[in-house]
C-alpha cells in the first residue's frame, strides 16, 4: 500500500502589515508556533531574548487561544513574556515594548481583513512594525524548520518559573498619551461624540480616557463579535453605515470609528457624513502645523493624498514617500525626525507619540483639532473640513477592491503587472497621463494627471485582491479614473 503524499506547508509570507490567513486552512496553531519560533530565532541571534517579549491579542475567533500557543514556544526558550490579560488594541503592544524597553511585540490580529482570518504581527525594539531586515530572519527561520515541531513549555510552567506578566496597559497609556496631549480640554469640551470600534478591542478606550468631564461620550458595537456584523472590521463605508445613519439622525457634533484592532481612525461629521482617510491624513497634518506649531517633516505612502505635498509646500516642511505599509512609514519616520506618517488605509503614527498608527490617539487629535477649529469660528466640524480644503485643494478619493481566486491570484498579478509596465495608458479617462510611477514594491503602478490628480493599480499585500484607488478634483473625474482602473484589471 503507497503511502498518501504529506501536503507540503504552506509558505508563511510577511506582507504590508504581518502574515494573515484563513483560520483552520493555512492560519493554525502549527503555523502560529511556527511564526513564535521565527521570532524567538530572531531574538537569540541579535542577544536581546533576555529583554522579553509582550504578547498581545484582539477580538477574532481563538485569538488568546493563539497568543497563549505563540507564548508557550517563546516560554520553551526562556524567553520572558508579558502576555495581555485581555484583548488589547494592537499599538498597546508597542506601547508597551517602548515604556517597558521589551525586546520586541507580538500581536495576534488580523486587523481589518474578513472574520475568517487571523494574523501575526511583529514589532520591533523602536515599537514600530518589523521591518524587511528583521522579518527575513524571522522567515528564514520559518522556512529553515517549515518540517518541525518547535519546542512548547506549558503557560503554568512558565507562570510558575516567573517568566509570565500580565500586564494592564490602560493606566500607563493614559499617563503615555497625556504627555502629549491635553486630555482635560478634551473632557471640558460641550461635545456630543459617537465612537464606532466595530466591535473590535478598541472598546471602551475612548471612552475611558475622555470619563469624567463635561463631554458626552456614547459608544456602539463595543461587545466581543467575532462575526463583526458580517463586515470587515475596516472604519470606511459601508462598514460604519449605521454609525453613519445614528450621527444623521441628530445629536452628535462628531463620530469616531476605529478599525478591529483599533490601530486605523476614521471620523465622520455632525450631518453624518463620512470623512475619508485622505482627508483625515490632511486634517491630521493641518492639526500639527497650524495648531500645534511643529515643522517637521511629515511620511506619506504611494497611496496617500496629494494634500500632503501641497500642504508642505505652503508651511515648508519636507515630505517622504514610502511604499505601503508601516513596515515602510515606521522607520522612515524614525530616520528622518518626521512629526507624522500615515496611510490610505487610515494608520496614522506621530513622532510625539509612537512611530506606529495608534486610531485611538489619531481620532483623540481629531477631536482636539475640531474643539480647537471651533474656538477659531470654524465650526461645526464640517466647516472645518471645508477649510481644509480652501486652504490644501480638493480631495474627491474612493477605493474600489476586485476581489480574486487566491488560486488564480498569481497569475492574475503576472499579467496585470506585464501589461501597466509595458503599455502604460496614455491617457485616463481622456485626461492625458503625465507621469507613471512604477511602485517600489513591484506590486502595482500609479498614473497622474497634470492637475495632480491619479489613479492607483495595486495588488494587496494582505489580501487575494487588486485595490483600485483614484484622487481627483471632482467626483466624476474620479469615478471615471476607478472605472478605467477597473477595465485594466478586467484585462479591458
Amino acid at each position: 500500500m503507497t503511502e498518501p503524499t504529506a501536503t507540503p506547508t504552506p509558505p508563511i509570507v510577511f506582507g504590508t502589515d504581518g502574515w494573515r490567513a484563513r483560520i483552520g486552512e493555512d492560519y493554525t496553531f502549527e503555523n502560529v508556533r511556527r511564526c513564535a519560533q521565527g521570532v524567538a530565532d530572531w531574538l537569540i541571534e541579535s542577544g536581546t531574548a533576555g529583554k522579553g517579549v509582550v504578547v498581545g491579542y484582539d477580538r477574532r475567533f481563538a485569538s488568546e487561544h493563539f497568543a497563549q500557543a505563540a507564548a508557550e514556544v517563546l516560554l520553551a526558550h526562556d524567553i520572558p513574556v508579558a502576555l495581555a490579560r485581555e484583548a488589547i488594541p494592537t499599538q498597546m503592544t508597542s506601547y508597551l515594548v517602548v515604556e517597558e524597553g521589551l525586546a520586541c511585540g507580538v500581536m495576534i490580529t488580523a486587523s481589518h481583513n474578513p472574520w475568517t482570518d487571523n494574523g501575526f504581527k511583529v514589532k520591533s525594539p523602536t515599537g514600530s512594525a518589523a521591518d524587511a531586515a528583521i522579518l527575513s530572519v524571522i522567515e528564514r527561520s520559518i522556512r529553515a524548520h517549515a518540517a518541525d515541531e518547535p519546542p512548547v513549555r506549558p503557560l503554568a510552567d512558565g507562570e510558575a518559573a516567573g517568566l509570565v506578566s500580565r500586564p494592564d496597559p490602560f493606566p500607563g497609556y493614559a499617563r503615555y498619551v497625556a504627555r502629549s496631549l491635553d486630555l482635560d480640554r478634551l473632557r471640558a469640551a460641550d461635545l456630543r461624540i459617537l465612537v464606532d470600534p466595530l466591535y473590535g478591542s478598541g472598546a471602551g478606550w475612548i471612552p475611558r480616557l475622555l470619563a469624567g468631564g463635561r463631554i458626552r461620550v456614547d459608544e456602539i458595537h463595543a461587545e466581543r463579535n467575532p462575526w463583526f456584523g458580517g463586515v470587515n472590521p475596516e472604519p470606511i463605508r459601508p462598514n460604519v453605515d449605521e454609525a453613519l445613519a445614528r450621527i444623521a439622525a441628530g445629536g452628535y457634533d462628531l463620530g469616531l470609528l476605529l478599525d478591529g484592532d483599533a490601530d486605523r481612525a476614521g471620523a465622520a461629521d455632525e450631518t453624518g457624513t463620512f470623512i475619508h482617510q485622505l482627508q483625515v491624513m490632511g486634517l491630521l497634518m493641518y492639526y500639527l502645523l497650524e495648531h500645534r506649531g511643529l515643522r517637521a517633516p511629515v511620511v506619506s505612502t504611494i497611496n496617500e493624498t496629494a494634500m500632503v505635498g501641497r500642504l508642505g509646500a505652503r508651511y515648508g516642511v519636507d515630505v517622504h514617500e514610502t511604499a505601503v505599509g508601516f513596515k515602510y512609514v515606521g522607520p522612515k519616520m524614525i530616520e528622518t525626525g518626521a512629526m507624522m506618517g500615515g496611510e490610505e488605509s487610515g494608520g496614522y503614527g506621530f513622532g510625539m507619540h509612537l512611530p506606529e498608527r495608534d486610531g485611538i490617539y489619531a481620532d483623540l487629535l481629531l477631536l482636539d483639532l475640531f474643539v480647537r477649529e471651533r474656538e477659531a469660528g470654524r465650526a461645526p466640524v464640517s466647516a472645518a473640513v471645508r477649510h481644509l480644503h480652501e486652504i490644501a485643494g480638493p480631495s474627491f478619493y474612493l477605493r474600489t477592491d476586485v476581489h480574486a481566486d487566491r488560486a488564480g491570484y498569481p497569475a492574475l498579478k503576472e499579467r496585470l503587472l506585464r501589461e501597466l509596465g509595458a503599455h502604460a495608458p496614455a491617457a485616463i479617462a481622456g485626461v492625458p497621463v503625465v507621469r507613471t510611477d512604477a511602485l517600489d514594491t513591484r506590486d502595482g503602478y500609479k498614473f497622474w494627471t497634470e492637475d495632480g490628480s491619479w489613479l492607483l493599480v495595486r495588488f494587496s499585500g494582505t489580501e487575494p485582491l487588486v485595490r483600485v484607488y483614484a484622487e481627483a478634483a471632482s467626483a466624476e473625474q474620479r469615478d471615471a479614473f476607478l472605472a478605467e482602473g477597473g477595465r485594466m484589471v478586467n484585462g479591458r
